[in-house]
């Protein structure tokens, strides 16, 4: 468990100093997560550290038992209600904070940082890369659930990173690195 913590630390620690070299223009650029700019999306982040159970459970029965409308809904309005640099102190206060998603372990903790700093790294063309040690703990919990989630259909379809052993699916083999193939099982589309 230490471990997982350990590399959990290491990706927060990572995004904040990715962060911090963000321009207030790239604050308001698109992330490939679709709708949420930089601001919504670090603000969905930072959502664990600053809701307690009580309050995330009033918001999913507010949101109709739907975390997708909830998380849209609170992105939007933390965005809007905190600056960046509030935004980036709470994931840096953050760093060694244990919250893991229901049902996801550390390991689903690990993989929500890794995949949302795809999401703002990749868009905004910024040279960063995960170590593959991190993408190869959360590519080792992918599966259908996932695909699922994201709306996924590998059906006839082998996933193969080039960069990490690692595959899924079965049929005709696709190749690509670990991280673009990290976010096509998460239902993302590459720019370009």
């Amino acid at each position: 468990m230490t471990d997982i913590q350990s590399t959990i630390a290491a990706e927060r620690t990572d995004l904040v100093a990715v962060l911090r070299n963000l321009s207030a223009a790239d604050w308001d650029r698109p992330t490939l997560c679709e709708g949420w700019r930089v601001r919504e999306l670090v603000a969905h982040i930072v959502m664990p550290y600053r809701y307690s159970t009580p309050r995330f459970l009033l918001g999913m029965l507010k949101s109709r038992r739907n975390f997708n409308r909830l998380a849209n809904r609170q992105a939007a309005a933390d965005a809007a209600a905190l600056a960046a640099d509030e935004l980036t102190k709470t994931l840096e206060d953050n760093i060694h904070h244990q919250w893991k998603p229901p049902g996801g372990g550390y390991e689903g903790a690990l993989s929500h940082d890794v995949i949302h700093g795809l999401d703002l790294t990749v868009a905004l063309g910024i040279d960063r890369h995960v170590p593959l040690d991190r993408l190869a703990v959360v590519l080792a919990g992918a599966g259908e659930k996932q695909l699922k989630y994201s709306g996924v259909d590998l059906t006839g379809t082998r996933l193969q990173a080039t960069d990490l052993d690692w595959s899924l699916g079965t049929g005709e083999v696709e190749e690509d690195t670990a991280e673009n193939l990290l976010l096509r099982i998460s239902g993302r589309r590459l720019p370009g």
